[in-house]
């Protein structure tokens, strides 16, 4: 991308709030993934259901909460600072808002599904039916960490840094309000 990114101790507060979930979320993707590579090994154990049911525990919390905060206080005015200095599509209709919003709905939609299918799997009889299920499981609990880490990836280090240069001490505060 062709933005300088601005250093962490230089970005405002509310900013640096933000980032700071995301190592949190970071450390459970970590654990998360770690979880369906041993699933391969080791199969479903009681310590493995205990890890998924806590990374979705954790989703559900953290993440969902994480999200709202970045769409209701700080992508609305980021959206509209991006639109008035044209860091926005050639027909004017998308911002990179446009697509952490995506990414968000389609994290939710992931989660959901994996959620799901690893639930499912204790409803099924059919072995064959089950690693089947648990494949699909795995591949969209796969899916879900690689897409939540690119997303990470373009706040930290694209986005928030446009956020810094766009949006002024004052405004941030009226965020936080």
């Amino acid at each position: 991308p062709a933005i300088d990114r601005i250093d962490y101790d230089k970005m405002d507060p509310f900013l640096k709030e933000l980032i700071d979930d995301h190592e949190l979320l970071v450390e459970q993707l970590n654990i998360f993934e770690k979880t369906l590579l041993s699933i391969m090994d080791e199969g479903i154990t009681k310590e493995i259901k205990e890890r998924i049911r806590d990374f979705f525990e954790f989703f559900d919390h953290e993440f969902i909460n994480h999200n709202r905060k970045e769409e209701s206080q700080l992508f609305p005015k980021l959206k509209q600072k991006l639109l008035e200095t044209g860091e926005h599509s050639t027909d004017g209709t998308q911002t990179p808002v446009d697509i952490l919003l995506a990414d968000h709905i389609e994290a939710l939609q992931l989660a959901a599904v994996s959620f799901n299918l690893f639930g499912l799997i204790t409803k099924i009889d059919d072995n064959n039916s089950k690693l089947v299920i648990l494949d699909l499981a795995i591949e969209q609990g796969k899916a879900l960490v690689e897409l939540l880490r690119v997303h990470i990836f373009r706040e930290d280090n694209i986005v928030f840094s446009l956020a810094q240069k766009l949006i002024s001490k004052d405004e941030f505060k009226n965020l936080k309000g």
